[in-house]
């Protein structure tokens, strides 16, 4: 697995989100375009955990969370950036989202969940904030940011 590669994978995701507002509807749609046992977030599931094991992503560590940004703000991906974390039973830094965040949340511990939602698709609208929290075992979360925006804050 590449980047190139997993960037292709991910910009099927990306054509079919780009421009739309990030709300409960875009969630909503995700979740039924994407659905965790499909075939596409099978093919992604699979990718982050061949790139982790090739060693490009998630390749950072800090705190008992592993992460790091796969992909800058990239045109192919109709301007979002790609980080991927892997966390176990632990919450992680809070931080605000400029303009919004979706996540792509990946199991890897049979019930485990992120910010109490199973396996699938979690959005964040403008604006909102967080400290990222993964319970019930371990998983991996892949956010796709709108031009990158994070801000780090204290709680």
């Amino acid at each position: 697995m590449t980047v190139e590669e997993f960037k292709a994978l991910l910009s099927e995701v990306t054509r079919r989100i780009a421009g739309r507002t990030l709300d409960q509807s875009l969630q909503e749609d995700l979740n039924r375009q994407f659905p965790a046992a499909g075939p596409q977030f099978q093919a992604l599931f699979a990718a982050c955990r061949a790139a982790i094991s090739a060693g490009w992503m998630c390749n950072r560590e800090a705190g008992g969370i592993r992460y790091g940004r796969v992909i800058k703000p990239d045109a192919g991906l109709d301007g979002f950036s790609v980080d991927v974390v892997q966390m176990q039973d632990l919450a992680g830094p809070h931080h605000r989202h400029p303009q919004g965040e979706i996540d792509m949340i990946m199991p890897l511990t049979p019930g485990a969940t992120f910010d109490s939602h199973p396996a699938g698709w979690l959005v964040y609208g403008e604006g909102t904030s967080h400290c990222p929290t993964v319970a019930n075992g371990g998983a991996l979360v892949l956010y796709l940011l709108p031009a990158g925006a994070i801000e780090f804050t204290k709680t």
